[in-house]
């Protein structure tokens, strides 16, 4: 089936020769990794020799694993749909890309062991990146993930109830609104792009969603602290806060 892009200006994620973005691929993943350093910081963390689990080797997630690898961060285990790899001293995560590509898995990574979709979630290790199901972490396993960090790259990764059991084992979670919004951020780069018929350099997509990125961040941090909430609440005070004050400077209120 052929794609269709009838409205450029509007429709996002476009190829670039139709007036997509640069940098729009690979943005959603260049979100989680800019969250993840800015957690790290927060935690007085160093993200290089950190160790690292992603589940999930899709878009987001191989592109989180592989610029937390450039960073000098471990990726110790990787999964996707039907399989998961696992090296305590860090994968290649370039070769083990370049393998996804060309086989359409992970399963037989050189220099790796196989391990279960389980044990990849209960890994002691640093940073967890889920970046593939719904409710992939729940009632019955949350209390095993021991990890410093969860940066959710994919929606919904935590059932409620998961949510609070990691609270309360101190378990610092990036939420998915704050920490997948790479994507949506470069397609609105995009949108601005197209209505100016003036875009931009890679890097300056980078750097411009680095900015966004970390800004963001650093204001859902600032509630989580100031109103002592969860990270999750505090980006969604932050969301509705914006929401209401626009709706009340504009004066489209009853």
């Amino acid at each position: 089936m052929t794609k269709g892009y009838p409205i450029p200006g509007v429709v996002t994620g476009k190829p670039i020769c139709l007036g997509g973005s640069l940098g729009r691929n690979e943005a959603t993943g260049r979100g989680v990794f800019y969250t993840i350093q800015c957690a790290c910081e927060h935690l007085h963390m160093q993200l290089k020799d950190a160790t690292v689990a992603v589940q999930g080797f899709g878009n987001a997630g191989s592109i989180a694993a592989q610029l937390l690898h450039e960073a000098g961060a471990k990726i110790i285990a990787v999964s996707d749909s039907t399989s998961c790899v696992y090296n305590r001293n860090g994968l290649n995560i370039p070769e083990l890309m370049h393998m996804k590509a060309l086989t359409g898995k992970v399963e037989g990574f050189p220099e790796s062991e196989p391990i279960t979709p389980a044990e990849l979630l209960a890994m002691n290790c640093d940073i967890l990146v889920p970046a593939a199901l719904e409710n992939a972490v729940h009632v019955d396993n949350a209390s095993m993930v021991r990890v410093k960090i969860v940066a959710e790259a994919a929606n919904g990764p935590l059932t409620p109830a998961a949510d609070r059991i990691l609270e309360g084992n101190g378990t610092f979670v990036i939420p998915d609104i704050l920490c997948n919004a790479g994507g949506v951020t470069v397609s609105y780069f995009e949108w601005v792009q197209d209505e100016q018929h003036l875009f931009w350099e890679a890097q300056d997509v980078y750097d411009r969603l680095e900015r966004v990125m970390k800004t963001a961040f650093r204001d859902v941090l600032k509630i989580h602290m100031d109103h002592k909430v969860p990270m999750r609440t505090a980006a969604n005070m932050l969301g509705i806060g914006r929401v209401a004050e626009a709706v009340q400077i504009r004066g489209i209120y009853p």
